[in-house]
């Protein structure tokens, strides 16, 4: 900071380019904290001996041009050895920054904290940003959860999946907790996030509170909802939607079913219980059921008659073929859930409830925005057969 402000003051009495003064420093301070992000990757630093033995190493780097207010900057990407390091300081294929606001939006969506922008900023601009200066300048983001939260979603939807995911979260000590996540597939095939939580530990309750929102933002009509086998999930849909289907993830059972019975009987368990699930029509399908508990019930009495008095294995079977590989089990939004874990891998924490509210719904956004312009795939086949089970 003492260097920077000897050089501007040096500069105006010159009548130097001052311009290129921030330019070179705001370089600068960026490429110094693209190291100390892969650092705090890495977890220890460049020449100590102690990380030679943990798997992952840096492996040199690249070079990329970025457009600034101030001019462009020649910035150095590190690497790491396994291709897992992201840097949270420029987005994969960022090539300018209009200006500053936008450089502190992007921070807090990556779910820094207002005092940690402020220090940042500092570095890179040589001048302090106050919380409350920062926080000022992100009300946008803030208002984007607002909206989010808000917005009225459609009356109908063909299928809706409730899982949860867990990711970890300060509040005095640091504890991995729990994000509820809705995703629904409209009557038109496209889908979309709906709604969310954040809560210690998964409970049906709060499930039921998620189920709640959504209606009371004008979810009417629901076909199926998919969910894991969690106790009291299905007495919560059926409070709210009792029209509606109820399918438990069949892939969740099979892992239940595959570490429940010997090694030596892993395999052809797997294979029989696939079966039921890949037949043509639901007579088949619950044929091969009653043959799968007849054939396995001596050697495994309790797991058969848990899974004889589950009536929601068999639902997915009343919809039209060409959907049934999406909606018999979670898959869709565990696939979402793994990719928003992938995001925030590279952070150890987040600093508050706040700041992990701004980053994920950012990411729902995201999401949102890329799948309500697309049908997902079987939906647009069997639409006209999907709008035919909708009870009116």
């Amino acid at each position: 900071m003492k260097d920077f402000t000897t050089e501007l003051t040096r500069a105006l009495v010159n009548k130097e380019d001052l311009n290129e003064l921030f330019r070179k420093h705001l370089e600068s301070a960026m490429n110094k904290l693209l190291q100390v992000e892969l650092t705090s990757f890495l977890d220890y630093e460049k020449y100590e001996r102690i990380g030679w033995g943990t798997g992952n190493s840096r492996n040199g780097s690249y070079k990329r041009r970025f457009e600034t207010e101030y001019g462009e900057l020649e910035l150095v990407i590190p690497r790491d050895r396994n291709g897992e390091f992201r840097n949270q300081t420029l987005d994969p294929y960022e090539r300018r920054s209009d200006n500053l606001e936008n450089a502190v939006i992007h921070m807090f969506q990556k779910g820094m904290s207002s005092r940690d922008i402020g220090n940042v900023m500092g570095k890179m601009y040589g001048h302090h940003y106050s919380a409350a200066t920062i926080s000022n300048m992100t009300k946008v983001v803030d208002e984007l959860v607002d909206s989010f939260n808000k917005r009225p979603l459609a009356s109908r939807y063909s299928c809706i999946f409730l899982d949860a995911t867990v990711i970890p979260i300060r509040r005095q000590t640091v504890e991995r907790e729990a994000i509820y996540i809705v995703i629904g597939i409209r009557a038109n095939g496209t889908k979309e996030i709906l709604s969310y939580r954040i809560a210690p530990t998964e409970s049906a309750f709060v499930w039921g509170e998620l189920l709640d929102d959504i209606k009371s933002r004008g979810v009417d009509e629901v076909l199926l909802f998919t969910t894991d086998g969690l106790t009291g999930i299905r007495n919560r849909i059926f409070d709210r939607y009792p029209k509606a289907g109820h399918q438990a993830c069949l892939v969740h059972i099979q892992r239940n079913i595959y570490s429940k019975v010997r090694v030596s009987d892993r395999k052809e368990i797997a294979n029989d219980f696939k079966e039921i699930y890949n037949q043509e029509d639901k007579p088949s399908a619950e044929e091969k059921l009653e043959t799968f508990k007849s054939k396995w019930k001596v050697k495994y009495e309790k797991l058969i008659n848990n899974l004889s008095v589950n009536d929601s294995l068999l639902t997915f079977m009343d919809f039209p073929k060409e959907i049934r590989k999406t909606i018999y089990s979670t898959n869709l939004i565990e696939g979402f859930n793994k990719l928003l874990k992938s995001y925030t891998k590279r952070k150890d924490q987040f600093p508050s409830e706040s700041s992990l509210e701004r980053f994920i719904v950012s990411r729902f956004n995201d999401y949102n925005d890329k799948h309500l312009a697309r049908v997902h795939a079987g939906f647009g086949i069997a639409a006209e057969a999907i709008e035919d089970m909708f009870y009116y």
